[in-house]
């Protein structure tokens, strides 16, 4: 069955609403608007996690509803309701109307559609019985145990969700999607006295559980939590001071994501609150520096084969050999700026409006090996996974903490140091990247991004990178 199909199935017949009258009521709402659209959203989750060998929650989850937008010119007339019912898209529109305050505008051109499909419209979550995920849970935890005496804590998580969405456009052109949406998370605390340290791992993406059942997986992900987390148990106080720090590949890409990403995002730059407002053409970053969204990689947590607003995802260049090429749209801020849409209209749900988003955000990679890398620098840091961050769009300021690093003396990787902060502004960081390894990798999918109280699943990467004369704060006395 196409997602279409299936999609008219769920909003259509199972709720008795009509869709030639539906199609007649967001006609009626978005007539003489410059664009709007009419999203529907049926959405089951789950989630479950396990702690000291117990489970601590699990939950399932059904929501269903619209959201109905209008636009005229900037302003925006949004309605939604759990409620999947002629009448209530009638009065929502009676809403949505408002903002249209006698001004008559012509409905935007639409999407040009594709056949597209970039994951399975499989529902994962009918695909293992609760007892098995409980099982798979409680055999990550045996296992982490199994690996070292010192190990105090474990704690596993798995969640899922199927969403179908149908997007009703003015026009009456109509677009589905089915997305699936799973990960696994494992946390592992080691102890030895009094000194106590984590690590954690994780992976997802849009697929079955059966991936995660596969016990290659599932021990490679604990494998990795407990080595992080013996790492620091050995961990000295980090130094401050300026100096060359060497990015690793894959997860260390969230650098990127918040400080240069979402500061090139449409509505940032249309409102001209983010450092790369009106730069486009203009060198940004090093040469050889490449930063790609790329919405269309098959099964990636980030991925979409259409977004929120019916336009199919895209491989958007951001940034190519460090000139600022272009900006992630959605529809309403690339029509303001005399832009195309780029696919990167994205909502948390059917109770938020769409706004640019990136969908997985990753640096391409360039022609130096890792090990030639670390080998040029004499004295630095090397830092191979992230914690958390801050940034400030507008200044383009960031600090980030390591959650595993080391020093790098003589070209040699040294010994591991925790409290490592990265402390620097985003357009300045990528003129100081100076080598670019060969060994691009994308995070293990597990990232959602926050914006404006909305969280979307995104993907980050990027290869071994140096950059030279970052500020770094450290503990060492």
């Amino acid at each position: 069955m196409s997602d279409l199909a299936l999609t008219d199935d769920l909003f259509f017949t199972k709720t008795g609403m009509d869709r030639a009258r539906v199609e007649k009521l967001v006609a009626e709402a978005l007539n003489g608007m410059d664009d709007g659209e009419l999203f529907l959203e049926y959405c089951q989750s789950e989630s479950l996690s396990l702690d000291d060998g117990r489970i601590k929650s699990a939950s399932f989850d059904t929501a269903q509803g619209f959201g109905l937008r209008g636009l005229s010119d900037e302003a925006t007339g949004y309605a939604h309701a759990s409620d999947l019912s002629e009448e209530a898209i009638r009065r929502a529109g009676q809403a949505v109307r408002a903002v249209r305050q006698g001004q008559s505008g012509t409905v935007a051109e639409g999407p040009i559609g594709t056949n597209r499909q970039l994951y399975s419209e499989e529902n994962p979550l009918h695909q293992m019985a609760f007892a098995e995920k409980t099982k798979l849970l409680a055999e990550i935890d045996a296992y982490a145990r199994s690996k070292d005496s010192r190990v105090k804590q474990v704690s596993a998580s798995l969640a899922g969700s199927w969403q179908a969405v149908q997007i009703i456009r003015a026009d009456g052109h109509r677009v589905g999607d089915i997305r699936p949406l799973v990960r696994l998370n494992v946390s592992v605390v080691v102890g030895d006295g009094t000194k106590m340290e984590s690590g954690s791992s994780g992976t997802g993406g849009r697929l079955a559980y059966e991936r995660f059942v596969d016990p290659a997986n599932w021990k490679a992900q604990v494998d990795e939590a407990l080595r992080q987390a013996l790492v620091n148990l050995d961990a000295v106080a980090a130094p401050a001071g300026e100096m060359t720090v060497v990015l690793g590949s894959g997860w260390p890409g969230v650098m990127l994501h918040e400080a240069v990403g979402h500061g090139l995002e449409g509505d940032f730059n249309r409102k001209k609150t983010s450092a790369f407002a009106g730069l486009i053409g203009q060198r940004v970053a090093s040469p050889g520096v490449t930063v790609v969204d790329d919405g269309t990689i098959p099964d990636r947590r980030g991925s979409l084969s259409v977004d929120d607003e019916g336009t199919p995802s895209s491989c958007t260049v951001l940034i190519e050999d460090g000139i600022l090429k272009g900006y992630m749209q959605d529809r309403l801020n690339a029509r303001l700026m005399g832009m195309r849409p780029t696919g990167n209209g994205r909502r948390q749900g059917f109770a938020y409006a769409p706004m640019p988003r990136m969908t997985n955000t990753y640096m391409l990679a360039g022609d130096k090996d890792p090990k030639e890398i670390l080998a040029s620098v004499k004295r630095g840091l090397y830092a191979v996974n992230f914690g958390g961050g801050q940034v400030d769009i507008t200044s383009g300021k960031f600090v980030f903490s390591a959650a595993e690093a080391y020093l790098i003396e003589d070209g040699k990787v040294g010994r591991a140091v925790k409290g490592a902060t990265l402390i620097g502004n985003g357009p300045d960081a990528m003129t100081k990247v100076s080598m670019i390894g060969n060994d691009l990798a994308l995070d293990g999918g597990i990232g959602t991004c926050g914006k404006d109280g909305q969280g979307v699943p995104v993907g980050v990467g990027q290869p071994t990178l140096r950059m030279d004369g970052l500020t770094v704060g450290g503990t060492a006395s």
